[in-house]
């Protein structure tokens, strides 16, 4: 049973410190929060995770793969320890994690598959919602306009 807690702890700790980094965070971090604190030092325990989290871009913005990996441990370890100590903690981080966006694997790349047919094409066909180095133009689009 140590051993599938242990597991459990890692992957919590790895799915959450993957978040640490995304828009996703804030979906996440209360309810790790609450997970954590059990309702006694949710606050504390907040502060911790917005420390870890800017720890965390820190590293990563300086290429500090040990300041990353360190972050994912202790948290790792005080996943873990919630475990232990208390056993109805294991459903609820099962829970926490069902929830949790699945953007901690690392980022996704979705891939397009376009055709183009008929007609003669003298050159390479570029398909793209826009192709600049700005964002696209809010303004709305009457008739005739391009």
């Amino acid at each position: 049973m140590e051993a599938e807690l242990a597991a459990l702890a890692a992957s919590g700790a790895t799915t959450f410190v993957g978040l640490m980094a995304t828009e996703a965070w804030t979906q996440v971090r209360g309810r790790l929060a609450r997970f954590l604190g059990r309702g006694e030092d949710d606050e504390v325990i907040d502060a911790e995770l917005e420390e870890s989290r800017e720890e965390l871009i820190a590293a990563r913005r300086n290429g500090d793969e040990d300041g990353a990996a360190a972050v994912a441990a202790e948290w790792r370890i005080r996943i873990r320890r919630a475990l232990r100590d208390n056993p109805e903690a294991e459903q609820e981080l099962r829970a926490i994690l069902e929830l949790a966006p699945r953007q901690a694997a690392g980022p996704s790349v979705a891939i397009n598959h376009n055709t183009v047919s008929g007609g003669h094409y003298n050159a390479p066909v570029i398909m793209a919602q826009w192709v600049s180095d700005s964002a696209p133009s809010t303004a709305p689009r009457g008739p005739g306009t391009a």
